[in-house]
C-alpha cells in the first residue's frame, strides 16, 4: 500500500572553470546535497538520461557544446528535468533565451550563496514531486501494481480500476463521492498521476478545515495583502486542483468558484477534483450544491462503493492487511475460521476500508497478546453486527451461492487443499463438497 518515492536527489554540476565547479559544489555540500561536478557538456550526458534523479546547474559558455546546446538535448530527454543556467553579468539576454527554452532560472556571476541555495531548493522540490508522480503513475498504469492499491476481484472494483485509467487520461473536472474511508482521495491522487498532468502541481484543500472566511482567502486570495500566502488558483494553475469536502463550501463561496471557472475558462486549464462525502441517506452531492455548479464539477463522475457492498473482497482485503500487520509486529497471522469469516463478511462496516484497516490492525495485535476473540473485536468496532446474506442487486439464491463459493474457497486455501480439513471445518460429506466444488469450478490442486 505505500507509493513508491522518488530516491535522494543529485545535483549535476557542469563548469569549464574548476574554481566554479568546485565553489558551487562546495556550497551545495555542505546544505546536504549530492553532487557530481563535469568540466564538459558531453561527459554529463554520458550520466544523465530520461528520469535522472537529480537537477542539472551548468554554465552558458563552455567550449565545445554550449549550455544552450546542452538544454535543448536535455529537454528532449525529458522536459520536466529542472535546469539551472550560469551566466556572466554581460549574458543575461542569452540566460532569458535559456528561459524559454525551458530553463527552470538562471544564476549570475559572481553567484550569490543565498541565491543559489534557494534556486535548488526550488528546483529539488520540483523535480522530487515530477519523480513521485511518475513513480505512482507508473504504479497505478501496472496492473499489478493497481490491484495492489486498490484490491478486490468485485465488478466493483474492476470497474473502478477502469475508471481511473480512463478518466484520468480525460481533461474534464470530476466528482468523486462516496462514503467516508472509501478512499475517495486516493481516487483523486490517482487521477492526476496517470493523467497529462502527472508532471505538474497538484494541490489538495480540504474545504473542512476551514471557516468560509478563511477558506476564501485560501482559494482566490486575501483582499490587498501583499504577505498573504499565494492562492490555490494560482498556485496550481495548470495542474490538478484537489478540493476535498466540497459540500463544505458555503453558497458565497460556491457562486465565487463558479465565476472564476466561468471568467477564468475552468481556472486557465486547471483540472478540478472535487470529493464529496455522501452516506446512505444523502447518496448524491447533487443535493448539497448549487446546480450550476455542480454539473460544472461533475463532467465525470467517480462513485465509490461502500465497503458493504464489496462482497468478498471484505476477506480478501482482511487477509491482505493481517499478512501486512502481522509482518509489521514480526507476529503470526490471525487465523480465523469459517463462522468468523462469515461475522466479518457480513459486519455493516460503517467506516469502510479506513475502518477495517484499523479493525485489521487491531486483530494482530490483540492476537500476539493471546487474548480476545473476533467476534469480541467486531463488537467493539460496532455497536451492533446485523450479517445478511444477501448481496445488494442480486436474488437471494444468488448471494447465497457466492458466499458458499467463497466460504469453500477460502476454507481449501487455509488447509492448503486437504479435503479432510475442508470436510471437518464446515462439516461436509466427501459428496457434497465434491458437488459444490465441481459446482464452482474449485479444483483441489490450485490450493496445494
Amino acid at each position: 500500500m505505500n507509493t513508491m518515492l522518488a530516491p535522494a536527489i543529485k545535483i549535476a554540476i557542469i563548469d569549464d572553470e574548476q574554481d566554479t565547479r568546485q565553489s558551487i559544489s562546495q556550497w551545495l555540500v555542505l546544505s546536504g546535497y549530492d553532487t557530481k561536478s563535469y568540466p564538459r557538456a558531453e561527459d554529463a550526458l554520458e550520466d544523465i538520461g530520461s528520469g535522472y534523479p537529480g537537477i542539472v546547474i551548468s554554465d552558458l559558455k563552455m567550449p565545445g557544446m554550449n549550455g544552450i546546446s546542452l538544454l535543448k538535448e536535455l529537454k528532449t530527454l525529458d522536459r520536466s528535468l529542472p535546469v539551472i543556467m550560469v551566466t556572466g553579468h554581460g549574458d543575461v539576454p542569452l540566460a532569458v533565451e535559456a528561459i524559454k527554452l525551458g530553463a527552470f532560472d538562471f544564476l549570475e556571476k559572481p553567484f550569490d550563496p543565498d541565491r543559489l541555495l534557494e534556486l535548488t531548493l526550488k528546483a529539488t522540490n520540483a523535480r522530487r514531486l515530477t519523480l513521485n508522480n511518475r513513480a505512482l503513475r507508473h504504479e497505478l498504469s501496472d496492473k499489478s501494481q493497481l490491484i495492489e492499491k486498490f484490491l478486490g476481484s468485485s465488478a466493483a472494483m474492476v470497474q473502478l480500476r477502469e475508471d481511473i485509467l480512463d478518466l484520468g487520461q480525460a481533461d474534464g473536472n470530476v466528482l468523486i463521492e462516496g462514503e467516508t474511508g472509501t478512499g475517495k482521495t486516493l481516487v483523486a491522487h490517482a487521477l492526476h498521476a496517470v493523467g497529462s498532468r502527472a508532471s505538474k502541481k497538484f494541490l489538495l484543500i480540504q474545504c473542512s478545515a476551514f471557516n468560509q472566511s478563511s477558506l476564501s482567502e485560501r482559494l482566490f486570495g486575501a483582499i490587498k495583502d501583499a504577505d498573504a500566502q499565494l492562492p490555490a488558483v494560482d498556485e496550481v494553475r495548470g495542474g490538478t486542483l484537489i478540493l476535498e469536502d466540497i459540500e463544505c463550501l458555503g453558497n458565497e463561496l460556491q457562486a465565487r468558484l463558479l465565476g472564476h471557472t466561468k471568467k477564468h475558462g475552468m481556472l486557465a486549464k486547471t483540472r478540478i477534483i472535487a470529493v464529496c462525502n455522501t452516506h446512505e441517506k444523502q447518496p448524491s452531492c447533487q443535493d448539497l450544491m448549487r446546480p450550476d455548479l455542480f454539473f460544472r464539477l461533475a463532467a465525470q463522475r467517480l462513485t465509490i462503493p461502500p465497503l458493504r457492498q464489496r462482497g468478498e473482497d471484505i476477506i480478501l482485503m482482511f487477509n491482505k492487511l493481517n499478512e501486512q500487520f502481522a509482518e509489521e509486529y514480526g507476529c503470526e497471522q490471525v487465523a480465523i475460521n469459517s463462522h468468523e469469516e462469515s461475522q466479518i463478511l457480513h459486519a455493516p462496516w460503517p467506516g469502510n476500508v479506513r475502518q477495517l484497516i484499523n479493525f485489521s490492525e487491531r486483530a494482530v495485535l490483540q492476537s500476539r497478546r493471546g487474548d480476545g476473540t473476533i467476534a469480541s473485536l467486531l463488537l467493539t468496532h460496532h455497536e451492533e453486527i446485523q450479517p445478511t446474506l444477501g448481496i445488494q442487486g442480486k436474488p437471494l439464491k444468488e448471494s447465497v451461492e457466492a458466499f458458499e463459493s467463497m466460504l469453500i474457497e477460502n476454507t481449501m486455501r487455509r488447509h492448503k487443499g486437504s479435503i479432510v480439513g475442508v470436510m471437518d471445518e464446515l462439516c461436509l460429506p466427501r459428496r457434497t463438497l465434491n458437488e459444490k466444488m465441481t459446482k464452482y469450478g474449485l479444483q483441489r490442486s490450485n490450493y496445494t
